[in-house]
């Protein structure tokens, strides 16, 4: 097996889990771990037998696929550099700040012949990919996504932080331009709002409402789905699909059938790494591509507008009160 030359940059959490990954895959072979902290960067590298370097520049020649797991603000930055010097990139989502950058990147891309890939996690999901076998026109669906407050995160909201992961799905799923986008929310626990209500309408009629929230004891994250045939319910965080659907009994009549399935829970990440590194060795378009990972972050940032006229609308009437 030809293994690939890789690097990941960026050391905070998230970029620790892309490299332990890389580590651990034969198909990769992992030479760096890049972070402006030296410190951070040099305890990482040690502890996966690597190097560690604090300028990007000094991975050029040297790698040929990384991982970017830095700060969004970093994003395009650090993605244009890497595909400017022919490097391939599997960049953490959001894909960048604005959708010109996510814009330029895929172009970039695309000019290089390189892989661009974002990393909208759950769409490795085994109960996702499970789910996609079942679909037939969904006319509505419903998303929650409800986690304990964690300081990580909030230099962005929720919508970007959590439901863009749903965003994501539910665009897919559907497979339609939206039509309308309205939202509601509230910052509670940090500066950015920490819940969020979106409710999606598509061009063909179905409809999503997508609830994401950090400020709860508890965590879960599920998906319904309704359609002609039947009731989807998945959850996400233990892998486990319900399928309800009609069926004609014995006498005719319409009966509820009920199917349960049960997935692995699996590695996400890994699969997700896995899948990027097979598309820079094969020559196969990314799981996630640029323009999707757009899509996903052009309806968060219009759901990220609608909150801000919400509150000063609710805002103005409070000071009209």
């Amino acid at each position: 097996m030809k293994r690939t030359r890789t690097a990941v940059i960026g050391a905070g959490y998230f970029g620790s889990l892309h490299a332990a990954k890389h580590a651990e895959l034969p198909e990769a072979e992992l030479v760096a771990v890049c972070d402006t902290d030296p410190g951070r960067a040099g305890a990482l590298a040690t502890k996966l037998g690597v190097r560690a370097v604090t300028d990007l520049s000094e991975l050029i020649g040297q790698v040929d696929a990384v991982s970017v797991a830095v700060p969004t603000n970093a994003h395009f930055d650090t993605a244009r550099t890497c595909l400017e010097a022919g490097i391939h990139v599997l960049i953490e989502k959001p894909i960048s700040n604005t959708l010109e950058e996510a814009d330029a990147l895929s172009r970039l891309a695309a000019d290089r012949k390189l892989v661009l890939q974002v990393g909208h996690l759950e769409r490795f999901n085994p109960v996702v990919q499970g789910l996609a076998k079942i679909l037939d026109r969904p006319r509505y669906i419903e998303c929650q996504r409800i986690s304990a407050f964690k300081p990580r995160g909030t230099d962005v909201n929720v919508v970007l932080d959590m439901m863009i992961h749903d965003i994501d799905l539910v665009l897919k799923i559907v497979g339609s331009p939206v039509d309308r986008i309205d939202a509601v929310g509230a910052p509670v626990l940090s500066e950015a709002d920490d819940i969020v209500n979106a409710r999606l309408q598509f061009a063909n009629g179905c409809t999503a409402t997508v609830t994401a929230s950090r400020v709860s004891w508890k965590r879960h994250r599920t998906m319904r789905i309704f359609q002609q045939d039947g009731y989807i319910m998945v959850d996400l965080s233990e892998a486990k699909l319900t399928f309800i659907r009609k069926t004609r009994g014995r006498d005719g009549q319409p009966e509820l059938y009920q199917e349960e399935q049960q997935f692995e829970t699996g590695d996400p990440l890994k699969l997700e790494i896995q899948s990027f590194l097979d598309s820079v060795g094969n020559g196969r378009p990314p799981a996630v591509s640029g323009p999707e990972g757009r899509a996903a972050l052009a309806a968060a940032l219009d759901i990220t507008h609608q909150l801000a006229d919400w509150r000063r609308r609710f805002d103005g009437d409070a000071t009209a009160n």
